[in-house]
């Protein structure tokens, strides 16, 4: 490729609205150009490098027998309704109507049209298992994008879906699955964990997701630091405390705390540790009110919470107007003892090992000292309901929790029945009978694991990119090659011979300067440079810089053909 004949648009300053690394190299680079909030332009510089990515995905789907096919953007609103989606997946589905007022939405994933698809198609279980995948452009319209392509509303993504007679066929593929997503992110050159993760809207059984490891991921990833355990910090299990619960030693107290709402306040204004004490969190429950407690210095894991049988499938603060009427107190002076039998009290593990601690009175301005369970509190159950920190024993019993952030670049779900079902999906089995099929689902963010990987691989001077992802992985930089006819033709035979050896190479043909031609090249992260001046030819040498080394190597040209073959 010849730089005079490409679109390359770079820029110096860095754009207002970026704030993340990624956000920031990809506008500079020229590889983005924003259209509206969310949604981008992808440069040639931009696709060379989405389209590496795609590549090695199609390659690994291809490899672990799936099969490509091409499903519609825009979806019928009846199919959304078969499943109760069209309400139920919120604001970030984009509606739209044709001009017969019929409503159809831009996909954000694509469970019903696949489960109709294979309605049709799918009639035996001797068609069973199958596995369709695409990539594909969806919309989400979230409803604060940011971090340029991290968290776009428009994105590139492989969504692959299987097909199956039963659940032991189910978790063959799920794990087929999992096992091709590592050669994928690894080929990318990607540092990356598998984490135990939870399904969300997407909804099902067994999930997990790979993440890249990033200082600016929003994720949090707990592991354990003498195994391979790795659980999204949402998912990853408190165990409860080894200790047994002391006997009461204290008398029931109750003190004024004029002002103090906060543990941390509290907890300073009585001198006592935030483990001693206890935070009580009403939330609204499927028949009224429900309090979640926590020890202080632990906070409730909402999506732990949500599950419990006593919440309505989410976990949502009571309004305090509720929590007035039912307990006398608003928050801030909430606690365990004394609540009403209406109010179900669910304790955290390690809350529930305490005696003798500090907790809201249920009265305004005021707290218990010295307060106990089952003697001054009732205890509904006993259940894992707060996010783990730092230290915390694994799960698997081997060594401690550790927390990293991460960006999630792909997810696998098992989903069962539930598309299937909803949508009367079912094949004969080999007595005839109608079966409802399982259902697994496999996400991976094409255009996030672009950003995702410059996260991961950037420095002052620009972008990192790991060889297989890079736009080209040489760049042949002449020196006044319009000024010296034996360096524009040494440039341009190495460049012929690059090529014609299967090395993708770009020939810096624009006649700049050493500094603007040098700066491009590091900002736009080509991992190889050749420069080729007149002083080299003379020396029988040339300037070999390999993008993250901090020296040029004089090398021969049979050196060099070595190096980059």
């Amino acid at each position: 490729m010849r730089l005079s004949r490409f679109h390359l648009a770079t820029i110096k300053e860095v754009p207002a609205d970026a704030e993340i690394a990624s956000h920031k190299l990809m506008l500079r680079a020229g590889m983005l150009r924003k259209l509206a909030a969310g949604i981008y332009t992808w440069s040639p510089l931009g696709l060379r490098v989405l389209r590496k990515v795609e590549a090695v995905v199609r390659e690994e789907m291809n490899r672990a027998g799936a099969i490509e096919l091409l499903m519609p953007s825009v979806q019928p609103k009846e199919l959304w309704d078969e499943t109760g989606r069209w309400e139920k997946f919120g604001g970030q589905l984009l509606k739209i109507r044709d001009r017969k007022d019929a409503w159809y939405c831009y996909g954000p994933t694509h469970e019903e049209v696949i489960t109709d698809f294979a309605r049709t198609e799918l009639k035996s279980y001797k068609q069973l298992p199958v596995n369709f995948y695409q990539i594909q452009t969806k919309f989400r319209d979230e409803i604060r994008p940011r971090f340029g392509v991290m968290r776009a509303r428009e994105f590139l993504m492989k969504d692959a879906y299987s097909f199956h007679i039963d659940a032991a066929s189910l978790d063959a593929e799920y794990r087929n699955m999992y096992d091709a997503y590592a050669p994928i992110f690894t080929r990318l050159g990607l540092a990356f964990r598998a984490v135990q993760a939870d399904a969300g809207a997407i909804g099902g059984n067994a999930s997990h997701e790979f993440q890249v490891l990033a200082d600016s991921g929003e994720d949090a990833i707990a592991y354990s630091t003498e195994s391979d355990y790795a659980a999204n910090i949402e998912m990853a299990e408190a165990l409860a405390p080894s200790a047994q619960r002391p006997a009461p030693s204290a008398s029931l107290e109750r003190v004024a705390t004029p002002t103090q709402k906060t543990i941390d306040d509290v907890s300073a204004f009585l001198g006592v540790d935030p483990k001693q004490c206890i935070k009580t969190i009403v939330v609204r429950g499927r028949e009224g009110l429900v309090a979640l407690c926590v020890r202080g210095d632990h906070e409730v894991n909402e999506v732990k919470a949500a599950k419990l049988d006593e919440l309505p499938g989410e976990s949502a603060l009571a309004d305090e107007a509720a929590i007035l009427a039912a307990t006398g107190a608003r928050p801030g002076s909430i606690g365990p003892v004394g609540l009403p039998e209406s109010v179900p009290v669910i304790v955290d593990r390690s809350a529930a090992v305490l005696a003798d601690f500090v907790c809201g009175g249920n009265q305004d301005g005021t707290h218990y000292r010295g307060a106990n369970w089952d003697r001054d509190a009732r205890v509904t159950r006993v259940a894992d309901i707060r996010k783990i920190v730092e230290g915390d024993p694994s799960p698997d019993g081997r060594g401690t929790l550790k927390i990293a952030r991460g960006i999630e670049v792909g997810h696998v779900f098992q989903l069962g029945q539930k598309y299937a079902e909803a949508m009367g999906a079912s094949v004969l089995d080999d007595a005839g009978k109608a079966v409802v099929m399982q259902m697994g689902c496999y996400g991976i963010g094409v255009s996030r694991i672009v950003a995702a990987a410059i996260e991961q691989n950037n420095d002052a001077a620009g972008i990192l990119w790991p060889e297989p992802m890079a736009p080209w992985k040489v760049a042949i930089c002449p020196i006044a090659a319009h000024q010296n006819a034996a360096v524009r033709e040494e440039s341009e035979r190495l460049h012929a011979e690059l090529s014609a050896a299967g090395v993708d190479v770009l020939l810096d043909d624009r006649g700049l300067r050493p500094g603007p031609m040098f700066a491009d090249m590091e900002l736009i992260g080509i991992p190889h440079r050749v420069v080729i001046s007149e002083r080299g030819l003379a020396a029988g040498t040339f300037e070999y810089r390999k993008r993250s080394e901090p020296e040029n190597r004089a090398l021969s040209r049979a050196e060099l053909l070595d190096a980059l073959k």
